[in-house]
C-alpha cells in the first residue's frame, strides 16, 4: 500500500507532489532543488553548494521514511550546465563515501525555479 511521507526538516512540496511515497519496502523521493526547510533557495549559489542542499533535503526525507543514504539503490541527478558535473559529483560523494548506489546524471534544459540541480533517489527500507 502506497503511504505519503511529510516532514518538516525538507522542504514543503511547492506543488502537487508530495515529498516521497513509500511501499513496506521502498521509498521514491521527489526531486529535491537547493531549498532549504525555511524556504531560502540557493539559486545563485555555487553548483556544489547547491547539490549538498538538495541531498540533504533528500537525506531528511529518507530518514523520516525510516531508512538512509546508506539504503539508497538509484539517484538521478539533473543538471542545467552538464560541465557543472564535476563540481556536483564532489559534494555527491561526500554523501556516498562507500558503496554508492547506481546513479543517471542528465543535462536538461531548464530546472524548476532556476535552480542549477535537481536530485531524486529510490532506496530500500
Amino acid at each position: 500500500m502506497k503511504r505519503i511521507v511529510s516532514t518538516d526538516a525538507a522542504p514543503a512540496a511547492v506543488g502537487a507532489y508530495s515529498q516521497a511515497t513509500t511501499t513496506d519496502d521502498l521509498v521514491f523521493t521527489a526531486g529535491q532543488i537547493p531549498l532549504t526547510p525555511e524556504g531560502d533557495l540557493l539559486d545563485e549559489a555555487a553548483i556544489d553548494v547547491q547539490a549538498q542542499q538538495a541531498l540533504e533535503n533528500v537525506e531528511a526525507i529518507l530518514e523520516s521514511s525510516g531508512t538512509s543514504l546508506d539504503n539508497v539503490l538509484k539517484v538521478t541527478v539533473y543538471l542545467d550546465d552538464i560541465d557543472d558535473f564535476e563540481a556536483m559529483d564532489d559534494a555527491y560523494e561526500s554523501f556516498f563515501e562507500s558503496e554508492p548506489p547506481a546513479r543517471s546524471a542528465v543535462g536538461v534544459d531548464e530546472l524548476p525555479k532556476g535552480v542549477g540541480v535537481e536530485i531524486e533517489a529510490i532506496a530500500t527500507k
